[in-house]
């Protein structure tokens, strides 16, 4: 099943184009992470996703709803965790998950809540009191306290140290193996990589590239690179002849290839033929930011007043 279904969706404030002809497709139970840059469109096609944002043309499907309208049915199946929300400083987050959990049918116990988002310890002390990481984990569990369906995160991890990141990388893994569908937008690709089952990168209103995070490294323009050390009394011009590009500085050498497996094949041949070493051998795929940094447009997107 198709969790959402997203054809040709426009939407435009004023003369500035935010969402110019976008499809997205995400499967239920998948972690899509939504990438680009400030100004690329992302957060305007949450919104319009989660119902807050009408669009200007297009078709939007969200667990077989129209996010206009359908109301309080497909609000109690989706959760939402914004950049920023704003909280009852007198409350505790125990009562303030309970009130909320009174808001749908079928809510998650609040102790499960508490300890999916590493508030246990925090539970009854009054939200004035918590730090900007434990008010973040907080937003967290209000997002997931009325076991929705569909869960958009936008920037869940911002403000946090790199152990609650981790935790908080948990919660998603672990709605995941719930049977929960996870939308997220982040800033950090390392957290994309980490989490997603799928990576949809944006630039300019528009999709331009799809796939696992896999699946996009390997379409990276810039191919893999085998670094070495040449062994002494060894030219570059003695090397055989492989990868589609070479840089040396001094006796460090930097191979680009498409080929890795055959060209490290070869470079070890050769070098064990002749009984030499290559020290600090290496091989370097592109990760999801080398992809990242090939596809978006150095230029910044026109920001929107939203």
């Amino acid at each position: 099943m198709t969790a959402i279904e997203v054809t040709d969706l426009r939407k435009s404030y004023g003369s500035v184009t935010a969402v110019d002809g976008l499809d997205l497709f995400v499967e239920t139970g998948e972690v899509v992470a939504l990438l680009g840059p400030n100004g690329a469109g992302k957060t305007t096609v949450v919104e319009i996703l989660e119902g807050y944002r009408r669009p200007d043309a297009g078709t939007v499907r969200v667990l077989g709803m129209n996010p206009q309208t359908g109301g309080r049915a497909f609000r109690e199946r989706i959760g939402v965790v914004l950049q920023e929300a704003g909280f009852e400083e007198t409350f505790t987050p125990r009562e303030l998950l309970r009130l909320h959990a009174g808001y749908y049918p079928a809510p998650r116990p609040v102790n499960e809540v508490l300890r999916l988002a590493g508030l246990e310890e925090k539970a009854d002390a009054r939200i004035r009191t918590l730090s900007g990481g434990q008010r973040r984990r907080l937003d967290l569990a209000l997002g997931v306290v009325g076991r929705p369906e569909m869960i958009f995160l936008d920037e869940p991890t911002t403000g946090f140290d790199p152990s609650a990141r981790r935790n908080a990388w948990q919660v998603v893994d672990d709605l995941r193996d719930l049977g929960a569908t996870v939308l997220l937008t982040t800033h950090y690709l390392d957290e994309a990589e980490h989490l997603a089952d799928s990576v949809v990168i944006m630039d300019r209103g528009r999709v331009v590239a799809a796939g696992t995070p896999a699946e996009l490294a390997a379409r990276a323009g810039s191919g893999t690179v085998i670094s070495f050390r040449l062994p002494s009394g060894v030219e570059t011009v003695d090397l055989p002849m492989v990868g589609t590009e070479r840089r040396v500085a001094g006796s460090d050498v930097e191979v680009r290839t498409t080929s890795p497996t055959a060209d490290v094949a070869i470079l070890s041949a050769w070098a064990v033929n002749r009984g030499l070493e290559f020290e600090d051998l290496t091989l370097t795929r592109p990760s999801l930011e080398d992809v990242y940094l090939d596809l978006v447009d150095e230029h910044p997107a026109q920001e929107v007043t939203r």
